[in-house]
């Protein structure tokens, strides 16, 4: 009778290790990890003029379209400075053609009329005043550069996030002003450990199990990350290498982000940055 009790722990054990190994098995041939994020790029928009808002046609988390007005900051300004600009470039253009027009009637002169150097003054005047009408071409080229940016439009297909600024609000140059997240460029970032990365691939077909929706999403990788953050390679002040003195018997795997393309989101399912995923790679047969 002793015998038994025996039996059926060894029974247990067995079971025990069969089912671990079936479970390692399974993990290894189709890794999958619960630490995945949703990720997207987010464009910022930041004026490249100053000035107060006077039109905001666009509200917060609404979507836009590539083109698409999103803000205008005060124009008088910049119309004031286009209109002296122009002024200033017919002047500019006036001057130097009388310039050139008394440097070439001096040349045409004998030198008894007019000695070398004044022929040689007339022309460096003709010079500068060619030089100055070309600054002043510039100028009104700058001029309209800067009226066309009191127009803020989207460069892409997104949403518009986190908005807040107001009519009245004075925009700064550089200052973010509108964020918007594009559309079309949404991925999965998927935290795999380093025991589980041999089988993936970049190609691998990939399923994609968001927190809040039932439905799969399907996609496949993209690539595999080169390098994480490690602590210990940061220098210190001397330029040495700054080394934990600390080491644990049991040694925790890095986790190495793997991107993830979507191939297809199921209708219904709304994706926004930041979302919790579930990735589990299918790992094609290797040749």
């Amino acid at each position: 009778m002793r015998i038994l009790p025996l039996l059926i722990t060894l029974a247990v054990i067995a079971v025990a290790v069969v089912l671990s190994r079936a479970m390692w098995d399974a993990y290894m041939g189709s890794p999958w990890t619960r630490d995945g994020t949703v990720r997207a790029y987010v464009v910022t928009m930041a004026p490249e003029v100053a000035g107060r808002i006077v039109q905001l046609p666009v509200a917060d988390n609404h979507f836009v379209h590539k083109g698409d007005l999103l803000m205008v900051i005060d124009p008088t300004n910049y119309r004031i400075a286009v209109s002296l600009a122009e002024a200033a470039v017919q002047q500019a253009q006036a001057n130097a053609q009388n310039a050139e027009r008394e440097a070439k009637r001096r040349q045409e002169l004998t030198t008894l009329a007019v000695t070398v150097e004044e022929k040689q003054t007339y022309s460096t005047s003709a010079v500068a005043a060619q030089a100055q009408y070309q600054q002043a071409q510039a100028n009104l080229d700058q001029a309209r550069v800067n009226l066309e940016r009191t127009e803020i439009r989207s460069p892409v297909n997104g949403w518009v996030t986190n908005l807040l600024a107001q009519l009245g609000d004075y925009a700064n140059v550089g200052q973010n002003i509108i964020s918007l997240v594009d559309a079309d460029s949404f991925w999965v970032d998927g935290y795999f450990e380093e025991t589980s990365l041999e089988p993936i691939q970049v190609g691998d077909p990939a399923s994609i199990k968001l927190m809040g929706y039932s439905r799969l999403l399907h996609g496949h990788v993209d690539s595999i990350a080169r390098g994480i953050n490690v602590a210990n390679a940061q220098p210190n002040g001397q330029g040495l290498a700054t080394v934990n003195p600390i080491f644990t018997w049991v040694r925790l795997a890095q986790r190495i982000p793997v991107r993830i393309h979507i191939d297809e989101v199921p209708e219904g399912v709304v994706l926004a940055a930041g979302m919790t995923a579930t990735v589990q790679i299918n790992p094609r047969p290797r040749s």
